[in-house]
Protein backbone atom coordinates (compact mmCIF):
# COMPACT_ATOMS: atom_id res chain seq x y z
CA UNK A 1 0.00 0.00 0.00
CA UNK A 2 1.35 3.42 -0.90
CA UNK A 3 2.14 6.04 1.70
CA UNK A 4 -1.17 7.77 0.92
CA UNK A 5 -3.63 4.92 0.55
CA UNK A 6 -6.99 5.36 -1.12
CA UNK A 7 -9.38 4.96 1.81
CA UNK A 8 -13.17 4.68 1.83
CA UNK A 9 -15.60 4.33 4.70
CA UNK A 10 -19.01 2.65 4.59
CA UNK A 11 -21.40 3.67 7.35
CA UNK A 12 -20.73 7.16 8.76
CA UNK A 13 -22.61 6.54 12.01
CA UNK A 14 -21.09 7.00 15.45
CA UNK A 15 -18.07 4.72 14.97
CA UNK A 16 -17.61 5.56 11.31
CA UNK A 17 -17.74 9.31 11.94
CA UNK A 18 -15.07 8.94 14.62
CA UNK A 19 -12.70 7.16 12.25
CA UNK A 20 -13.46 9.56 9.40
CA UNK A 21 -12.76 12.54 11.68
CA UNK A 22 -9.51 11.03 12.90
CA UNK A 23 -8.33 10.60 9.31
CA UNK A 24 -9.59 14.00 8.15
CA UNK A 25 -7.83 15.75 11.01
CA UNK A 26 -4.44 14.66 9.60
CA UNK A 27 -5.30 15.31 5.97
CA UNK A 28 -6.37 11.79 4.95
CA UNK A 29 -10.09 12.35 4.45
CA UNK A 30 -11.75 9.12 3.29
CA UNK A 31 -14.45 8.81 0.68
CA UNK A 32 -17.71 8.57 2.64
CA UNK A 33 -20.41 6.09 1.62
CA UNK A 34 -23.80 5.59 3.22
CA UNK A 35 -27.57 5.70 2.95
CA UNK A 36 -28.07 9.43 3.59
CA UNK A 37 -26.36 12.25 1.68
CA UNK A 38 -25.14 14.25 4.67
CA UNK A 39 -23.28 17.38 3.50
CA UNK A 40 -20.74 16.91 6.29
CA UNK A 41 -19.99 14.90 9.42
CA UNK A 42 -19.50 16.47 12.85
CA UNK A 43 -17.61 14.88 15.72
CA UNK A 44 -17.75 16.52 19.14
CA UNK A 45 -15.13 15.67 21.75
CA UNK A 46 -13.72 17.15 24.94
CA UNK A 47 -11.38 19.41 22.99
CA UNK A 48 -13.92 20.80 20.55
CA UNK A 49 -15.31 19.67 17.21
CA UNK A 50 -14.05 18.17 13.96
CA UNK A 51 -16.08 18.75 10.78
CA UNK A 52 -15.49 16.28 7.97
CA UNK A 53 -16.53 17.65 4.56
CA UNK A 54 -18.96 15.56 2.55
CA UNK A 55 -21.03 14.79 0.86
CA UNK A 56 -21.74 11.25 1.91
CA UNK A 57 -22.13 9.34 -1.35
CA UNK A 58 -25.33 7.31 -1.64
CA UNK A 59 -24.98 5.64 -5.05
CA UNK A 60 -22.36 2.89 -5.53
CA UNK A 61 -22.42 3.62 -9.27
CA UNK A 62 -20.45 6.81 -8.55
CA UNK A 63 -17.44 4.65 -7.55
CA UNK A 64 -15.22 3.94 -10.56
CA UNK A 65 -12.20 2.22 -9.04
CA UNK A 66 -11.37 -0.09 -6.14
CA UNK A 67 -9.81 1.30 -2.97
CA UNK A 68 -6.78 0.13 -1.03
CA UNK A 69 -8.50 0.19 2.35
CA UNK A 70 -12.21 0.17 3.20
CA UNK A 71 -13.50 0.66 6.73
CA UNK A 72 -16.98 -0.75 7.19
CA UNK A 73 -18.85 0.54 10.21
CA UNK A 74 -22.43 -0.52 9.60
CA UNK A 75 -24.35 -2.75 12.00
CA UNK A 76 -24.21 -6.44 11.20
CA UNK A 77 -27.95 -6.24 10.52
CA UNK A 78 -27.09 -3.96 7.56
CA UNK A 79 -24.26 -5.94 5.94
CA UNK A 80 -26.36 -7.39 3.12
CA UNK A 81 -27.54 -3.88 2.25
CA UNK A 82 -23.88 -2.90 1.67
CA UNK A 83 -23.24 -5.55 -0.98
CA UNK A 84 -23.30 -3.03 -3.85
CA UNK A 85 -20.90 -0.72 -2.01
CA UNK A 86 -18.44 -3.54 -1.33
CA UNK A 87 -18.65 -4.70 -4.94
CA UNK A 88 -17.82 -1.19 -6.15
CA UNK A 89 -15.11 -0.39 -3.62
CA UNK A 90 -13.28 -3.71 -3.40
CA UNK A 91 -11.22 -6.14 -5.40
CA UNK A 92 -8.75 -8.83 -4.38
CA UNK A 93 -6.14 -6.18 -3.48
CA UNK A 94 -8.47 -4.36 -1.07
CA UNK A 95 -8.33 -4.71 2.70
CA UNK A 96 -11.69 -4.37 4.46
CA UNK A 97 -11.39 -3.45 8.14
CA UNK A 98 -14.57 -4.40 10.02
CA UNK A 99 -15.46 -1.85 12.69
CA UNK A 100 -18.25 -4.07 13.99
CA UNK A 101 -19.33 -6.01 17.03
CA UNK A 102 -18.98 -9.74 17.52
CA UNK A 103 -16.50 -12.54 16.91
CA UNK A 104 -17.83 -13.54 13.47
CA UNK A 105 -16.85 -10.49 11.41
CA UNK A 106 -14.85 -12.34 8.77
CA UNK A 107 -17.46 -15.04 8.20
CA UNK A 108 -20.30 -12.53 7.89
CA UNK A 109 -18.51 -10.06 5.59
CA UNK A 110 -16.47 -12.36 3.33
CA UNK A 111 -19.40 -13.41 1.10
CA UNK A 112 -19.97 -9.75 0.15
CA UNK A 113 -16.36 -8.53 -0.02
CA UNK A 114 -15.74 -9.14 -3.75
CA UNK A 115 -12.50 -11.01 -3.11
CA UNK A 116 -11.10 -8.51 -0.60
CA UNK A 117 -9.36 -9.60 2.59
CA UNK A 118 -11.50 -8.99 5.68
CA UNK A 119 -9.70 -7.92 8.84
CA UNK A 120 -11.62 -8.03 12.14
CA UNK A 121 -11.14 -5.38 14.81
CA UNK A 122 -12.23 -4.54 18.33
CA UNK A 123 -13.48 -0.98 18.85
CA UNK A 124 -12.75 0.43 22.31
CA UNK A 125 -14.51 3.77 22.48
CA UNK A 126 -18.00 5.01 23.28
CA UNK A 127 -19.42 7.28 20.60
CA UNK A 128 -23.07 8.14 20.26
CA UNK A 129 -25.24 9.85 17.68
CA UNK A 130 -26.87 13.03 18.96
CA UNK A 131 -30.31 14.40 17.95
CA UNK A 132 -28.66 17.01 15.71
CA UNK A 133 -26.90 14.19 13.77
CA UNK A 134 -23.51 15.02 15.26
CA UNK A 135 -21.52 12.34 17.07
CA UNK A 136 -20.36 12.70 20.67
CA UNK A 137 -17.06 10.92 21.35
CA UNK A 138 -16.89 10.21 25.08
CA UNK A 139 -13.40 8.65 25.33
CA UNK A 140 -10.15 8.45 23.39
CA UNK A 141 -10.61 6.17 20.36
CA UNK A 142 -8.65 2.93 20.19
CA UNK A 143 -8.71 -0.14 17.95
CA UNK A 144 -7.28 -3.59 18.56
CA UNK A 145 -6.36 -5.67 15.51
CA UNK A 146 -4.87 -9.14 15.12
CA UNK A 147 -1.10 -9.05 14.79
CA UNK A 148 -1.04 -9.85 11.08
CA UNK A 149 0.75 -8.21 8.13
CA UNK A 150 -2.56 -6.85 6.83
CA UNK A 151 -3.19 -5.09 10.13
CA UNK A 152 -0.08 -3.00 9.61
CA UNK A 153 -1.81 -1.42 6.63
CA UNK A 154 -4.56 -0.16 8.92
CA UNK A 155 -2.02 0.95 11.52
CA UNK A 156 -0.19 2.89 8.81
CA UNK A 157 -3.39 4.58 7.64
CA UNK A 158 -4.21 5.68 11.20
CA UNK A 159 -0.64 6.50 12.22
CA UNK A 160 -0.43 9.96 13.79
CA UNK A 161 -4.20 10.26 14.24
CA UNK A 162 -6.14 10.54 17.49
CA UNK A 163 -7.19 6.88 17.08
CA UNK A 164 -4.64 4.52 18.62
CA UNK A 165 -4.08 1.10 17.05
CA UNK A 166 -2.89 -1.97 18.97
CA UNK A 167 -1.82 -5.24 17.36
CA UNK A 168 -2.59 -8.23 19.56
CA UNK A 169 -0.94 -11.66 19.23
CA UNK A 170 -3.98 -13.10 21.07
CA UNK A 171 -6.77 -11.35 19.23
CA UNK A 172 -9.22 -14.19 19.93
CA UNK A 173 -9.09 -13.42 23.66
CA UNK A 174 -9.45 -9.68 23.12
CA UNK A 175 -12.42 -10.15 20.80
CA UNK A 176 -14.21 -12.46 23.22
CA UNK A 177 -13.60 -10.11 26.12
CA UNK A 178 -15.25 -7.31 24.18
CA UNK A 179 -18.08 -9.66 23.27
CA UNK A 180 -18.70 -10.32 26.97
CA UNK A 181 -18.92 -6.57 27.52
CA UNK A 182 -21.38 -6.23 24.63
CA UNK A 183 -23.39 -9.25 25.72
CA UNK A 184 -24.07 -7.99 29.25
CA UNK A 185 -25.26 -4.70 27.76
CA UNK A 186 -28.24 -6.70 26.49
CA UNK A 187 -29.62 -6.44 30.02
CA UNK A 188 -29.95 -2.69 29.45
CA UNK A 189 -32.36 -3.36 26.60
CA UNK A 190 -34.69 -5.45 28.75
CA UNK A 191 -34.62 -2.88 31.56
CA UNK A 192 -34.78 0.09 29.16
CA UNK A 193 -32.10 1.76 31.28
CA UNK A 194 -28.56 3.04 30.79
CA UNK A 195 -25.35 2.15 32.62
CA UNK A 196 -26.56 3.53 35.94
CA UNK A 197 -28.71 0.41 36.37
CA UNK A 198 -25.60 -1.62 37.20
CA UNK A 199 -25.26 0.28 40.49
CA UNK A 200 -28.16 -1.85 41.75
CA UNK A 201 -26.86 -4.87 43.67
CA UNK A 202 -29.47 -7.18 42.17
CA UNK A 203 -28.62 -6.12 38.61
CA UNK A 204 -24.90 -6.45 39.32
CA UNK A 205 -25.46 -9.98 40.63
CA UNK A 206 -27.46 -10.92 37.52
CA UNK A 207 -24.75 -9.42 35.31
CA UNK A 208 -22.04 -11.45 37.07
CA UNK A 209 -24.04 -14.66 36.69
CA UNK A 210 -24.60 -14.01 32.99
CA UNK A 211 -20.97 -13.08 32.43
CA UNK A 212 -19.92 -16.32 34.10
CA UNK A 213 -22.01 -18.19 31.55
CA UNK A 214 -20.49 -16.15 28.72
CA UNK A 215 -16.98 -16.73 30.06
CA UNK A 216 -17.40 -20.50 29.97
CA UNK A 217 -18.41 -20.30 26.31
CA UNK A 218 -15.56 -17.92 25.48
CA UNK A 219 -12.98 -20.23 27.01
CA UNK A 220 -14.40 -23.22 25.15
CA UNK A 221 -13.85 -21.26 21.91
CA UNK A 222 -10.19 -20.48 22.51
CA UNK A 223 -10.24 -17.34 24.66
CA UNK A 224 -7.71 -17.11 27.46
CA UNK A 225 -9.53 -15.01 30.05
CA UNK A 226 -9.06 -14.94 33.82
CA UNK A 227 -11.65 -15.58 36.48
CA UNK A 228 -11.68 -11.88 37.35
CA UNK A 229 -12.83 -10.64 33.94
CA UNK A 230 -16.54 -10.73 34.85
CA UNK A 231 -16.01 -8.54 37.89
CA UNK A 232 -13.80 -6.18 35.87
CA UNK A 233 -16.58 -5.66 33.33
CA UNK A 234 -19.21 -5.02 36.00
CA UNK A 235 -16.84 -2.65 37.82
CA UNK A 236 -16.34 -0.76 34.57
CA UNK A 237 -20.07 -0.43 34.04
CA UNK A 238 -20.51 0.83 37.59
CA UNK A 239 -17.80 3.47 37.05
CA UNK A 240 -19.29 4.60 33.74
CA UNK A 241 -21.47 7.72 33.55
CA UNK A 242 -24.98 6.80 34.62
CA UNK A 243 -26.36 8.12 31.32
CA UNK A 244 -23.97 6.09 29.13
CA UNK A 245 -25.97 4.07 26.63
CA UNK A 246 -25.12 1.42 24.10
CA UNK A 247 -25.95 0.95 20.43
CA UNK A 248 -28.29 -1.98 21.04
CA UNK A 249 -30.29 0.08 23.54
CA UNK A 250 -30.49 2.98 21.08
CA UNK A 251 -31.75 0.61 18.40
CA UNK A 252 -34.42 -0.79 20.72
CA UNK A 253 -35.63 2.66 21.73
CA UNK A 254 -35.82 3.67 18.06
CA UNK A 255 -37.64 0.43 17.19
CA UNK A 256 -34.86 -0.63 14.82
CA UNK A 257 -33.58 -4.20 14.31
CA UNK A 258 -31.07 -5.12 16.99
CA UNK A 259 -27.76 -6.98 16.83
CA UNK A 260 -29.07 -9.52 19.34
CA UNK A 261 -27.70 -12.54 17.52
CA UNK A 262 -24.05 -11.50 17.21
CA UNK A 263 -23.96 -10.05 20.74
CA UNK A 264 -26.10 -12.52 22.70
CA UNK A 265 -27.38 -15.28 20.45
CA UNK A 266 -23.77 -16.24 19.73
CA UNK A 267 -23.31 -17.25 23.39
CA UNK A 268 -26.32 -19.54 23.20
CA UNK A 269 -25.32 -20.94 19.78
CA UNK A 270 -21.69 -21.64 20.70
CA UNK A 271 -22.74 -22.98 24.08
CA UNK A 272 -24.98 -25.56 22.45
CA UNK A 273 -22.22 -26.43 20.00
CA UNK A 274 -19.81 -27.08 22.88
CA UNK A 275 -22.34 -28.75 25.17
CA UNK A 276 -22.24 -25.89 27.71
CA UNK A 277 -25.50 -25.04 29.54
CA UNK A 278 -26.63 -21.43 28.99
CA UNK A 279 -29.73 -21.00 31.16
CA UNK A 280 -29.58 -17.21 31.32
CA UNK A 281 -29.07 -16.95 27.56
CA UNK A 282 -32.04 -19.25 27.08
CA UNK A 283 -34.21 -16.55 28.68
CA UNK A 284 -32.41 -13.43 27.46
CA UNK A 285 -32.03 -14.34 23.78
CA UNK A 286 -35.70 -15.02 22.95
CA UNK A 287 -36.73 -11.77 24.63
CA UNK A 288 -34.13 -9.77 22.70
CA UNK A 289 -35.11 -11.50 19.45
CA UNK A 290 -38.78 -10.72 20.03
CA UNK A 291 -37.95 -7.11 20.89
CA UNK A 292 -36.06 -6.84 17.62
CA UNK A 293 -38.29 -8.75 15.23
CA UNK A 294 -41.64 -9.31 16.90
CA UNK A 295 -44.33 -10.28 16.18
CA UNK A 296 -46.59 -8.23 18.38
Amino acid sequence: MSEHAAVALIGPGAIGTTIAAALHEVGRTPVLCGRTAHPRLRLRHDGGEIVVPGPVLTDPATIHRPFDLVFIAVKTTQVADCADWLAALCNDNTLVCALQNGVEQEARLAPYANGATVLPSVVWFPAQREPDASVWLRASPRLTLPDLPQARRVAQALDGTRCAVELSPDFVSVAWRKLLQNAVAGLMVLANRRAGMFSRSDVAALALAYLGECLSVARANGASLGDDVSQQIVDGLQRAPADLGTSILADRQANRPMEWDIRNGVIQRYGRLRGIPTPISDVLVPLLAAGSEGPG
